[in-house]
């Protein structure tokens, strides 16, 4: 093994060390920093080696929708740090969802899903699920009698995120993948929220976890990505021929931003998550707030799981104010420093409506069902100084509820 493969191989590292040199691949030219492939096809020395490279008897790439240097960089970087046997990476985090879901699935097959969730994955297993002849049953996922009960004999796929979009609703990984693997059901966990630094669903027990690789890991805002991690059987056998015949691959330029940031994304990581739990405190102190939903927070309804399962509160707060829609939207248009977004996980602060954005499609009854209220607004805490952020936010509240 050469220097150069050991220090890829991330044998032993903590996550800072890992998230920085992991599945580094040097050119013969020895560089530094990671390197740019800018190509969407690979030459052959010979007609033969083309013929092995195409049934897999070969090793090498082909096509940058199979594969691609900056991309493979990217994808064994948080394959190490996931600690899982095979990463692909997407182009958007939706397109990670879809991968898992629907290269597994087939007519006839059940999916069990906790019901807080992103809007888009809700309608990927209601909708798209049911055109393809794929039925579902959604349920409360923090009611593990829940995910038992709506087990059927055809069913084949159990997913849940936590915390979830937007009130930030726990679901209790290890206990929910156990039910899922004693039944041979394969579980998929959406991350995105807690991100690798703060839970690690395949350690819980997960057989998957994806990720919107366009909020927390890219952290800037930049370039949308997404990325489906688990066992070389499921990624090699499903998801990978799912993403080569139907090409939502990253693109590499965004692969080589996404691998730049994850050697800043414990540091970020760290001061968002110490900011939010400032900010969380303050609001729940605030006039005009009628409630705070924080995972680090004692008063949070299922505090002692994210105890259990997550060293950290999150860079996440939901938080309803007194007045509904009118009061939330005058709240955020008071907003200075705070920035309106549907986005997440921002180097930069961000609120968004959930009711008449990321959930507006949903019935009032469903968002109802949901606890998404007319008066809730979900905050993506940033880099900025915690005092700069307070008196934004206490200001806006002050002036949208008197």
């Amino acid at each position: 093994m050469t220097k150069n493969e050991q220090k890829s191989s991330g044998h032993n590292w903590r996550p800072e060390t890992a998230l920085v040199h992991g599945g580094i691949t040097r050119s013969q030219y020895g560089e530094t920093a990671e390197a740019l492939y800018l190509t969407q096809g690979f030459v052959y020395d010979s007609a033969e080696q083309a013929e092995a490279r195409f049934k897999q008897e070969d090793p090498g790439f082909q096509y940058t929708r199979f594969g691609n240097p900056t991309i493979a960089m990217f994808e064994d970087r948080l394959k190490i740090f996931e600690g899982a046997e095979e990463c692909r990476a997407t182009a958007t985090g939706m397109a990670a969802v879809t991968a898992a879901i629907l290269s597994y699935v087939k007519a006839g097959d059940h999916i069990v899903a906790a019901r807080a969730m992103f809007g888009s994955c809700r309608n990927v297993i209601e909708t798209i699920c049911s055109r393809l002849g794929v039925t579902s049953t959604l349920i409360d996922g923090k009611d593990l009698n829940a995910w038992r009960d709506a087990v059927r004999p055809n069913t084949k796929l159990f997913f849940f995120e936590t915390p979830s979009n937007p009130n930030l609703e726990l679901v209790d990984i290890a206990a929910v993948c156990k039910i899922a693997r004693e039944k041979d059901i394969i579980s998929i966990v959406d991350n995105v929220f807690a991100t690798p630094m703060l839970q690690r669903p395949l350690a819980l027990g997960a057989d998957v976890v994806v990720y919107s690789t366009t909020k927390h890991i890219d952290g800037q805002g930049r370039c949308l990505g997404g990325a489906v991690l688990g066992s070389t059987e499921f990624v090699g056998k499903y998801v990978q021929e799912w993403l080569r015949q139907t090409g939502p691959s990253m693109a590499p330029f965004n692969a080589w931003v996404m691998l730049k940031s994850l050697e800043t994304m414990p540091i970020r990581i760290k001061a968002q998550c110490e900011t939010a739990a400032k900010i969380a405190d303050l609001l729940a102190q605030t006039n005009g707030v009628m409630r705070v939903l924080y995972p680090g927070r004692a008063d949070h309804p299922q505090a002692d799981l994210a105890k259990k399962q997550m060293p950290g509160g999150g860079q996440m707060i939901a938080f309803e104010i007194e007045g509904g829609k009118k009061a939330a939207f005058e709240c955020l248009n008071a907003l200075r420093l705070i920035l309106i977004s549907n986005n997440l996980g921002d180097a930069k602060s961000i609120v968004t409506h959930p009711a008449t954005t990321t959930h507006f499609k949903l019935t009032p009854a469903q968002r109802e069902e949901l606890g998404i209220s007319d008066g809730m607004i979900r905050l993506s805490v940033g880099l900025e100084a915690a005092e700069d952020l307070a008196d934004d936010l206490t200001g806006a509240i002050r002036a949208a509820t008197g």
